[in-house]
Order: structure tokens, then sequence, then C-alpha cells
């Protein structure tokens, strides 16, 4: 097996990172809790999430994506009104923000926080209760206090070491993130599995000898696994009617153990460094070229709400889609969806069919069937017998993908498509489809497309190494 050291060293916080993160963390709850002395609110600023835990990767590692998160929280006691909870803990923020010199982005969990960007970090300012069971629990976020406390009480020194491995491992697989966009591993999920296992390389060989659909883990022998029907069940610690694991899908499920497959069986240091993707506007038209299909990108405006809502929005309206077209007899191959996020939303879908005859074979009824025969080739005189059976040809009403399409996103074709109310809006005000040849011969493409393109075609590449 490898040297894990190494590899630690890249991604573990150094010393100097540690101290000034925590002074970050202490300086912005000294700032909390001065100003709510001050304005005699009841309140107090508590650090948590992975640098409570000491289970957080070096922010010096840009290829992760986002930098990282620091989650401080103001709690307030179960008396406070939910309203007081929101306005007194969002003027604590604002002012901690003011305060700090950052800036800031109003969110929204159960309840509104703020984001702030401070000293090169970003920070949650999270308003929750001071709860001390899940019995308590008023808000989802007010959970975090229970994760955190379970986690500094039950995962060793060293086991911090075997969460980072396994965060970062999961990380370059693409197997890492609860948000919708991703449906994986959440940090807190990460932690409880070495808790379960013991170590990285334990919860790689755990994924391959047990798990199945429906595998559950129950740490504190709860026995309320049964309750939940998700790819797998890890029964919160901190409360026995919630599955941790809800938001992992069983795609990101079964991705995770094939990757966990190929490094137990070929170990190697790069399976934690970001995999070179390589490819270029000729190579990606060439594969696409070559697999015979018809790709076409419906291109829109997205609207501007959080991204976990507009992922789903954008994933219901591909599935709609899809089924629209086959509906109609339109083969789909393969189809995805892309976001940036912040301008730019994508559907991407591979036809099998892209053209039909203008006539379709319709059945009927059997011939021993007197009354339906009769409303039938009364309806279609030019019927004929096959076995037992009427037949007719039917002329269908779109004979491309593409009118069937352009049908569906207007003021009354859209009625059959389930979309979200932001995403319908934008899509009858502009879309474009555009052919995926066409995009791929301009020498302008968008890199993000065309990344996007390439793992579509591409589905495994980041789960092994060269």
């Amino acid at each position: 097996m490898i040297d894990f050291n190494p590899i630690l060293e890249d991604i573990e916080p150094s010393k100097e990172e540690v101290v000034k993160v925590r002074g970050l963390a202490d300086k912005l709850k000294d700032i909390i809790n001065k100003n709510a002395n001050k304005l005699n609110i009841n309140a107090e600023a508590v650090l948590l999430g992975s640098v409570a835990k000491n289970t957080w990767l070096s922010n010096g590692n840009s290829e992760e994506g986002k930098g990282l998160d620091i989650d401080v929280f103001i709690k307030f006691p179960l008396t406070t009104s939910l309203d007081d909870l929101k306005s007194q803990g969002l003027e604590l923020a604002h002012k901690c923000v003011d305060e700090a010199d950052g800036t800031y982005e109003e969110r929204y969990a159960s309840h509104p926080y703020l984001t702030g960007f401070i000293e090169g970090y970003e920070v949650d300012l999270v308003p929750c209760y001071d709860i001390t069971d899940s019995s308590e629990l008023k808000s989802a976020v007010d959970r975090t206090l229970l994760h955190t406390l379970f986690v500094v009480d039950n995962l060793g020194a060293e086991q911090t070491r075997e969460v980072r491995l396994l965060k970062r491992f999961m990380k370059m697989v693409g197997t890492y993130g609860s948000e919708f966009k991703v449906g994986g591993f959440s940090g807190y999920l990460c932690e409880l599995l070495v808790i379960r296992y013991g170590s990285f390389l334990k919860v790689l060989e755990g994924a391959i000898e047990e798990w199945k659909p429906g595998y559950r883990i129950d740490l504190m022998n709860f026995g309320t696994g049964a309750q939940f029907k998700d790819p797998l069940i890890v029964v919160d610690p901190t409360d026995q009617n919630r599955n941790v694991s809800a938001a992992l899908t069983l795609q990101k499920m079964a991705e995770f153990r094939v990757a966990a497959g190929n490094f137990l069986e070929n170990p190697k240091k790069s399976y934690f460094y970001p995999k070179t993707l390589k490819y270029d506007r000729e190579t990606l038209r060439d594969a696409f070229k070559e697999r015979k299909t018809h790709s076409v990108l419906l291109a829109f405006h997205t609207p501007n709400i959080p991204a976990d809502a507009l992922h789903p929005q954008i994933q219901k309206t591909e599935k709609s889609l899809v089924k629209i077209l086959e509906n109609e007899d339109f083969k789909v191959m393969g189809s995805d969806s892309w976001s940036d996020e912040e301008n730019t939303g994508i559907i991407l879908l591979e036809m099998n069919t892209w053209k039909l005859t203008p006539f379709r074979k319709y059945s009927g009824p059997t011939v021993w069937d007197d009354d339906n025969t009769t409303r039938f080739l009364k309806k279609h005189p030019q019927s004929w017998v096959e076995g037992e059976r009427w037949f007719t040809l039917t002329r269908r009403e779109y004979q491309d993908a593409e009118s069937l399409i352009q049908e569906t996103l207007t003021p009354g074709g859209i009625r059959n498509l389930r979309v979200g109310k932001h995403l319908k809006k934008k899509l009858l005000e502009k879309y474009n489809l555009v052919d995926v040849l066409d995009l791929l011969i301009a020498e302008d493409a968008d890199e993000d497309v065309m990344k996007f393109l390439y793992s579509y075609l591409h589905k495994n590449e980041l789960l092994t190494r060269d």
C-alpha cells in the first residue's frame, strides 16, 4: 500500500494555516459576542463544522474547487421566537462582516443566514437554536451543534487524518458533496464512516465487501434503519429518525464503490490529486461523429435562484423532455445537464432518432371484439388485419425531433413539460438549440461546455488512474 504521509502533508492545513483560521474564527466570535452584549441580545457565537472537528482540508489546494468554509453559528435560547432569531441573528451577522471588513451574500437554509468573504475565507454566519437533544429541533441547521459534538467526542485524534484522506479521495473521484448538483457524500457522513470502520482503507474495504442498495449503518443501535428506503442508510447518531445519507444517490454510491475497488486493486497517489482531462474541439467532435447519433444542446438563461433549487429544476426538465421525445418515438440514447449557476443552463440530448417517417403503424382491437372493431374502422377505414388484430397507419404530428422540442417550448406546449416555474419563464423568454457538431467547429467554444461534453462521453473518467 502507498505511503499516505506525503499526501497528508499536501492536504492537511499547516500550523500557520491552523493559527490563521482559528484566529479568524475567534475574532469573529468575539465581534458577535461583544455586539450581542452591547445590543442586549441573548445570543452566543460558537465555532462548528469541519474546523471545530479538525477534519478540514487545507485551503491552499485551489483544485478542490471553492475554499474552506468556516462555520460560525449564533446560538439563541429555545425561548427565542423565530422572528427574533432571524432578525437579531442577521443583525449580528451583518455587524460582524462589516467590522471584519468583509463582503457578504444573504442565503437561505431553513431560515436566512449570511455567507461572508473575509480575509480570503468563506464564512457562514448562521443563527440557530441552542439545542442539546434532537427532540428540541426547531430548524434543520440546529443539528450542526449536535453533529459537531458527536464527532468531537467519538473521532480519535489520528482518525481526523483518515477523514481527510477519505474526503480528498471522494473529491478527486467526483463523489463528494451532498448538494443536489452532486448527490454525493457529505463531510459529516465521511466522519461517521471513519468512526464506523476505523480508517480510510477500512471504509473502502467496507464499501466493497458489505455495501448493497439498502445497506444500513446504525452506530447507536437505534434500530430505526428499516424506516428509510435510500440507497445507503446511516442512521444519525444524534437523531434516530434521520438518515445522514439521504442525499446520496445510487449513482454516486455505485461510483464510489467502483473507485474504491479500483484503488484497492491498484493503489496510486494520483487518486488524491486532480486528473488532467485531455480534450480539444477536434477530438470531441470526432468522438461525437463516431457515435453516429444526433446530439443537440438546449441552452438557456438561468433564473436567479439558489443552486440547490436550480439544479433540481433543470434535471426535472431534462427528464421530462426525454419522456416527451420518446413518447413520440424519438429514441434518446442519453441525456445530461449542466449550469454555471450564474447565467447559463444546458440540456444535452443525444438522439438515436432525429427524423421519422410520416406515418406510424398503430394497432387496434382484435377481430373478435365487434364493438371496438366497429368504432375503430369508422375512425380508420383504411385498416387491415394482421393475425387477429386490426392495424392502421396514422400520420405523425412531428416528423423531426427539433419541431417537437420547439413546439414543447411554446406557451401552449410547455404545459406538457414538467418544469419549475422559475425555469419555465426563462425558457419561454429565449433558448437556443445548438447542434453539438456545429458548436465544436466554432473556435470560441466555451471551455466549461467542452469539459461538460467530455465528461458526458467519459462517464467513468475520474474513477480510475493510469
